[in-house]
């Protein structure tokens, strides 16, 4: 996979956290929103950037989709802290992808939007995964 299309790939994903974080942010308790709009605003931080990159790399950026197909509903709290474990784990196998395809100051940069995601999916999930990333994979 070349840099520009693991690029392309991440920010489809960061695209459609941000949408994700919408669903999150409408059904999560108080007591977790504050960490709902960190992460919100994280994945629409890194889009940007990743929009950037894109144009950098010669690249046109993909654009986010109208709406997004959820992988279950997400109808209370527990519903929403579960989506955003699963938009964290997805986020995280594309910036593997990312962190494979790049070099230098670039890898860097998809390293630590990897290793956050998967903070962020422990932090929602309350216990990790032995290789971040890769666990959608097997």
């Amino acid at each position: 996979m070349s840099a520009l299309d693991a690029t392309q790939a991440a920010l489809a994903a960061e695209h459609a956290a941000v949408y994700g974080y919408g669903v999150v942010g409408g059904r999560i308790g108080t007591e977790r929103r504050a960490e709902a709009t960190a992460a919100y605003e994280a994945h629409r931080a890194r889009r940007d950037a990743l929009r950037r990159t894109v144009k950098d790399l010669g690249g046109a950026p993909v654009a986010a989709e109208a709406a997004y197909e959820l992988p279950f509903r997400v109808e209370d709290p527990a519903g929403a802290v579960r989506l955003a474990a699963l938009l964290e784990d997805r986020v995280a196998g594309v910036y593997s992808d990312l962190v494979r395809a790049t070099e230098g100051r670039a890898r860097g940069e998809a390293a630590a939007a990897l290793r956050e995601a998967a903070v962020r999916a422990v932090r929602w999930r309350g216990s990790d995964v032995t290789f971040p990333g890769l666990a959608e994979r097997v």
